[in-house]
């Protein structure tokens, strides 16, 4: 049984920092994605960042390229998301998600091209 566990999610001021981890089991990890996706009230879940687990290359939404970083850390099963200079336009739910397969460059950023999904964890960014 697969499972994707967030958290680290919670309320910082503009231009603070938090990372979220994603503790993934029940996975065959060799030719995964993993992704981080973000929903606010009101809009359709978007991509933030992934990454490849076996080659640790990330890919990051133009909208939060030089503030927020992908790793991960394979001795725990885990991906973060450091998240720094966080915006009130961050706010959202963040939901960690995981392919089955390989995702090519443009699967990567697609909710559909994922098969499992996070509970989620709120972050809010106060102004």
């Amino acid at each position: 049984q697969v499972q994707l566990v967030e958290s680290g999610g919670g309320l910082v001021s503009a231009g603070g920092s938090l990372r979220l981890s994603c503790a993934a089991s029940g996975l065959t990890f060799s030719r995964i994605f993993m992704g981080w996706f973000r929903q606010a009230p009101g809009t359709e879940r978007e991509f933030v960042g992934a990454v490849s687990w076996s080659s640790g290359s990330t890919y990051l939404a133009d909208s939060v390229k030089g503030r927020f970083t992908i790793s991960r850390e394979y001795a725990k099963n885990t991906v973060y998301l450091q998240m720094n200079s966080l915006k009130s336009e961050d706010t959202a739910v963040y939901y960690c998600a995981a392919s089955r397969q390989f995702l090519f460059t443009a699967q990567r950023m697609n909710v559909p091209d994922y098969d499992y999904w996070g509970q989620g964890t709120q972050v809010t960014v106060s102004s």
